[in-house]
C-alpha cells in the first residue's frame, strides 16, 4: 500500500495559523461584540418602546457584569476545585460551550418575558468570560506551536468588529422601524454564523510540540504580594472607567444631540471601529516597552475621550470621543495580561482569570453608580455627567497606579 506523501495532503484547519487567527476573532467577536455589548445600541429602541425604564437598562447591564465576573471567577476556581476535569472540560470545549449559549440567551431575549431578561444577561455575561479566557488561551497556544505567535492579537480584533456590525445593524433597524425584540433575532442569527466559523477550527487541545510549549519561569525577584495587587486593582479600574460611556452613550448622545438626527446610531460603531484598530496597533508593539507605560497611556487615552465627550457634547465631540474610547479598549487587555504573565509567570491562567474578575467588579459598579446618580440628580443630563466624571476619575487613578509600578519596581535590564 502506497502512502500519500505529506506535502500532498491538506493541512487541517487547525494547522493553519491565518484559519486559527479568524476563528479565535469570530468567537470573540460572537462572545464580547454580540453576547455582552448588543445590548448597548438595542438599549434605546427598548427604552423607545417602553419594554424597560433607564433604571432597568442599567440593572439589565449589571446583570450582565456580574455574570462576567462569576464565568472569570469559575475559570480561576477550576484548575484548584477539580484539576482532573480542567482535562476534560478543556479550553476548546469551554469555549464552544460558551458560544452555543451566546446564541441561545441572545436569541431568547427576543421573546416577550421581560420577567426572564436579567437571567438571561446574567447568563450571556458567564458565556463571555467563558469564550474570552478559553479561546484567546487556545488560540495563542496553537499559534505558539504553528510558530506564528504574532498573529494572536489580531483575535482581540474581534470584540470591534462585533461591534461595528451589531452598531450598523441596530442603526438600519431604527431606520426601518423595526422592534428591539427583532433586533435581538437577527443578532442570534449573526451569532449563529459566527460560530460556524469557530466550530471547524477550535477542537481538542491545542497540542503545542514540547519545543513551544511555555515553560513556567521563576517569578521575577521582588515582584510579590504587592506588585500583583496594585495590577490587579489598577486593571479593575479600567473596567470601572470605560464601562459607563460604553453602556449608555446612545442614550447619552441621543439626549444631547436634536431630536431626529442619524447620528446617535452611529457613535457607537465607531467605538467598535477603534476597537478594531487599536487591538491591530497593539501587535505591533515592541516586546521590549514597558506594558506598564503603554497600559499608563491607554488609560489617559480613555480618560481623555470621556472628557471630550462632556466639553464638546456635539456630532464631533461624541465621534472623535467614541473613537478614541474605543482605541485602547481591547490593548489593554492584551497589554495586561502580558504584564501579568511577566509579574507572576508560574501562576499559569489563573492570575489572569483574577484580573478579568477584577475587571468584571470593576464593570459591575458602573450601571448602579449611574442609577444612583440619575436618582439624585435634577436632570438626566446631570446625572449623567456624574457618571462619567466618575468613570474618568477611575481611569486617572488607575494611571497613576501604573507610574508607581514604574517606579517601585522598575524593568531589569
Amino acid at each position: 500500500m502506497t502512502t500519500q506523501p505529506r506535502s500532498s495532503v491538506p493541512l487541517a484547519l487547525s494547522e493553519r495559523p491565518y484559519a486559527v487567527a479568524l476563528a479565535g476573532m469570530a468567537a470573540l467577536a460572537a462572545a464580547m461584540g454580540v453576547g455582552r455589548f448588543a445590548f448597548t445600541p438595542l438599549l434605546p429602541m427598548m427604552l423607545s418602546e417602553g419594554t424597560v425604564s433607564l433604571a432597568d437598562g442599567s440593572w439589565l447591564a449589571t446583570a450582565n457584569y456580574v455574570g462576567y465576573l462569576l464565568g472569570a471567577l469559575a475559570c480561576v476556581a477550576l484548575p484548584w476545585v477539580a484539576p482532573r476535569a480542567r482535562q476534560r472540560w478543556h479550553p476548546a470545549r469551554l469555549a464552544r460551550w460558551g458560544l452555543g449559549a451566546t446564541v441561545v440567551l441572545t436569541l431568547a431575549m427576543a421573546l416577550p418575558l421581560p420577567w426572564a431578561w436579567p437571567a438571561l444577561r446574567l447568563g450571556a455575561g458567564v458565556a463571555s468570560a467563558l469564550v474570552l479566557l478559553n479561546i484567546a488561551a487556545w488560540c495563542m497556544l496553537r499559534l505558539v506551536a504553528l510558530g506564528q505567535p504574532a498573529l494572536g492579537g489580531l483575535i482581540f480584533c474581534g470584540p470591534g468588529l462585533g461591534i461595528v456590525l451589531t452598531g450598523l445593524s441596530a442603526s438600519a433597524m431604527v431606520a426601518w422601524h423595526w422592534p428591539a425584540a427583532a433586533g435581538w433575532a437577527v443578532f442570534g442569527v449573526l451569532c449563529t454564523g459566527l460560530c460556524a466559523v469557530v466550530w471547524p477550527v477550535v477542537r481538542g487541545l491545542p497540542q503545542a510540540s514540547a519545543a513551544a510549549r511555555p515553560v513556567l519561569s521563576v517569578n521575577p525577584p521582588g515582584l510579590g504580594v504587592a506588585a500583583r495587587g496594585l495590577l490587579t486593582l489598577a486593571y479593575g479600574l479600567s473596567g470601572l472607567g470605560y464601562i459607563v460611556t460604553a453602556t449608555f452613550l446612545p442614550v447619552i448622545a441621543r439626549a444631547a444631540l436634536p431630536a431626529g438626527s442619524v447620528w446617535p446610531d452611529l457613535f457607537w460603531p465607531l467605538f467598535g471601529t477603534g476597537v478594531a484598530m487599536g487591538a491591530a496597533l497593539a501587535t505591533r508593539a515592541p516586546t521590549t516597552w514597558d506594558r506598564r507605560w503603554l497600559l499608563m497611556g491607554a488609560y489617559l487615552l480613555q480618560g481623555a475621550a470621556i472628557g471630550l465627550s462632556l466639553v464638546w457634547p456635539g456630532v464631533a465631540g461624541f465621534a472623535l470621543g467614541s473613537w478614541l474610547l474605543g482605541l485602547p479598549f481591547t490593548a489593554i487587555t492584551f497589554f495586561g495580561l502580558q504584564e501579568a504573565r511577566r509579574v507572576w509567570p508560574s501562576a499559569g491562567d489563573s492570575f489572569t482569570g483574577l484580573l478579568t474578575a477584577a475587571y468584571g467588579l470593576g464593570q459591575i459598579i458602573g450601571p448602579p453608580m449611574v442609577a444612583w446618580a440619575l436618582h439624585r440628580a435634577a436632570t438626566p443630563s446631570q446625572g449623567f455627567t456624574q457618571g462619567l466624571l466618575a468613570a474618568a476619575g477611575a481611569l486617572v487613578l488607575g494611571a497613576a497606579l501604573y507610574a508607581v509600578m514604574v517606579w517601585r519596581w522598575p524593568l531589569q535590564d
